[in-house]
């Protein structure tokens, strides 16, 4: 891809960000979107076919980077679990503000949804694997533990980030696998 291309598709999806700080997803137009980032909206439909196409592509692109960040690692091991949120949590640092816009209430994006499917692919599988319990029970153990652990960080980006990765991961690792016991 060319230089001008490159530069094209990175302010459509900056200004895409910006529009989302303060709007959901389902009030911007393509209009706007070409307007803050000064391209034609030719050149818009020649990458994207509407503002969701853009969004979808800007999830999808976080979601395979994150995929990537973490498969760096091998978390095979219980014991491991602390390091593996730590390193989920180091990433969600890195791209503070793209997370936060679009975890954001506000935004009203997929994003959300594609990070519990992430988290339930990436941890529960090799965890739900090692457990006794029955598939059922395992899904609804797996859904609890990642939609609270998803909210968690969401306040904790919201808070601007008030405590470091690893105490995150702590207070996380440590309500999953003793309860609110664990956080002492």
């Amino acid at each position: 891809m060319d230089r001008r291309k490159k530069y094209t598709i990175m302010v459509l999806k900056d200004s895409l960000m910006k529009l989302l700080k303060d709007k959901q997803i389902s009030y911007i137009t393509v209009k706007e979107i070409c307007s803050l980032a000064d391209i034609n909206r030719s050149t818009f439909y020649s990458h994207y076919t509407d503002q969701y196409d853009l969004l979808d592509t800007i999830e999808d692109e976080i979601i395979q980077d994150m995929q990537g960040y973490m498969s760096q690692y091998n978390f095979e091991k219980e014991d491991q679990a602390l390091q593996m949120i730590e390193k989920l949590l180091e990433y969600f640092a890195s791209k503070h503000e793209v997370c936060t816009t679009l975890l954001n209430e506000k935004t009203n994006t997929t994003f959300e949804t594609k990070v519990i499917n992430f988290a339930h692919q990436v941890f529960m599988t090799s965890w739900l694997a090692d457990t006794a319990y029955d598939e059922n029970l395992s899904e609804y153990l797996s859904t609890f533990i990642i939609s609270g652990s998803i909210h968690a960080i969401k306040k904790w980006l919201n808070n601007g980030m008030d405590h470091n990765p690893r105490e995150m991961a702590e207070i996380i690792n440590g309500v999953i696998n003793r309860g609110l016991l664990g956080v002492r």
